[in-house]
């Protein structure tokens, strides 16, 4: 995982909000990369954004559906 502030992998992409944001402003996008999955905060897009192996992202991804994120 890497923090990326190069806008040259994102110049062509778009980025996405969750369905399921609250509209309250603390949210994540994502974005489809070269090679990368790429997530960054909605308030600050221009901070950087995280870049994530494709399997890692799967693999986060299916952590949450499972609940393994879950608050108590």
């Amino acid at each position: 995982m890497a923090v990326n502030k190069d806008k040259a992998d994102t110049v062509h992409t778009s980025w996405r909000k969750s369905t399921r944001s609250s509209g309250n402003g603390e949210c994540v996008e994502v974005s489809v990369l070269t090679a990368n999955i790429g997530v960054r905060d909605s308030k600050a897009p221009d901070a950087g954004y995280l870049a994530l192996a494709p399997d890692t992202w799967a693999a986060f991804v299916t952590g949450v559906r499972d609940g393994r994120f879950d608050l108590p």
